[in-house]
């Protein structure tokens, strides 16, 4: 059986990141972007990170450009814009698609666990939000309108 922790994914420095390295964990994976309307949901994910990581807890974000071009910059770019202005602690990994022809092999199969509104596959827009247990699988998947602290006890009951 394919767990998240079969996938990794480049850092934004270009180091390829085993997902192994969060086993045990419970993970919110979120494709993010910083000109989005959507954007002020990073003070959220941060204080999500903030009040669990302790309890094994980890926030992964993954920026993409594919949604109205809200994820212009460099994965330089993204980190200080992340870190400056949310003071983001959370791992942030390099730009990547998920949609379409180059979709990252992590994000086909978490459309395949959990899918949409009427059973679509594809992510709708940014921030679109995948919770997972500690064993790796998909819990639940939340759209763009699911506001991170709406997600806590969610998250706390995994935990």
């Amino acid at each position: 059986m394919t767990t998240v922790f079969d996938f990794s994914a480049e850092d934004t420095k270009g180091d390829n990141v085993a997902l192994e390295n969060f086993r045990g964990k419970v993970l919110l994976i979120v494709n993010t972007a910083s000109k989005c309307g959507f954007t002020p949901q990073y003070e959220g994910l941060e204080k999500l990170q903030t009040d669990y990581h302790e309890k094994g807890f980890e926030v992964l974000a993954f920026p993409c450009n594919q949604f109205g071009k809200q994820e212009p910059g460099s994965n330089e770019e993204i980190v200080e814009f992340c870190t400056t202005r949310f003071s983001a602690t959370f791992p942030i990994f390099s730009k990547i698609d998920v949609n379409g022809a180059d979709t990252h092999p992590l994000y086909a199969w978490l459309k395949q666990q959990a899918k949409g509104i009427m059973g679509t596959e594809r992510i709708k827009w940014n921030f679109t939000k995948f919770l997972i247990n500690r064993q790796g699988e998909v819990v639940k998947r939340y759209g763009s309108q699911a506001k991170p602290e709406q997600i806590a006890d969610d998250i706390a009951a995994l935990l």
